[in-house]
């Protein structure tokens, strides 16, 4: 087996004395971490220290970027003027720089949280907010967001998510919809190796999509994260997938 696959998971979530999942578990399995940025999960200290773990483990750093939403978690839709949100995004990207370039870490790739990550309305401010950082995108294959960013030639890796459910449509099923969200070890391993080797999902309904990814997202939140990611880990590696960061 010679194709690499990329392993990521959404880190630095918590936010004063409120903590959310194990990142030191966790950068010691990803090979990227999509670093939470302060406006809807994380703050300053949180940001400089997962930046400083992550170089210290060899991980690729990531701006995970959100809409202004701390009480939602950025799950939440907000309706923004394009050149605002752009803005902000550039805002949050800066931040994470900033605070990394204390450990002589480098931010090497954008990704979009939460809402803003299936927000159709929102796709030019991430493009914009992209171009303007010189950052590629980490997004889902056949997004209008891949295509987006593949058109104004800002980068775009792609990603699948192995303890998330999809539709036949090739989209995640909505987390307040029953079954979105994957805890079960066996099925999560079972289909992070259909992405990594066979570079398909198998949705809800039993269709099986094509869906070509470079990377393969554990979030940090999801109950037994840590278990759940080293046993892809363990799979992926015993089934002879070379894991490296997509971007070094």
């Amino acid at each position: 087996m010679s194709c690499s696959v990329d392993l990521n998971a959404d880190l630095g979530e918590g936010f004063g004395r409120w903590e959310l999942g194990d990142d030191e578990a966790l950068l010691e399995i990803v090979t990227s971490a999509n670093v939470a940025c302060g406006f809807h999960a994380g703050d300053a200290p949180t940001m400089r220290r997962v930046c400083g773990l992550a170089l210290d483990g060899g991980v690729t750093i990531g701006a995970q970027v959100g809409y202004r939403d701390l009480p939602g978690f950025g799950r939440r839709f907000i309706d923004y003027p394009v050149d605002q949100l752009r803005d902000e995004l550039i805002y949050q990207v800066g931040a994470l720089r900033a605070l990394a370039a204390v450990s002589g870490a480098t931010v090497r790739y954008l990704k979009p949280h939460g809402a803003l990550y299936h927000a159709v309305a929102h796709v030019a401010s991430i493009v914009e907010a992209a171009l303007a950082t010189g950052l590629p995108v980490l997004c889902a294959p056949g997004s209008v967001l891949a295509t987006a960013a593949g058109d104004a030639s800002t980068g775009v890796y792609l990603e699948g998510f192995a303890d998330r459910a999809y539709r036949a449509d090739g989209t995640l099923l909505p987390r307040d919809k029953p079954g979105a969200v994957i805890t079960d070890i066996d099925e999560v391993v079972a289909r992070a190796l259909l992405m990594a080797v066979d570079q398909r999902v198998i949705a809800l309904d039993g269709t099986v999509v094509p869906h070509p990814v470079d990377s393969i997202c554990l979030h940090g939140d999801t109950p037994g994260a840590v278990s759940l990611a080293d046993a892809v880990r363990t799979a992926l590696v015993n089934a002879g997938v070379p894991l490296r960061p997509f971007l070094t």
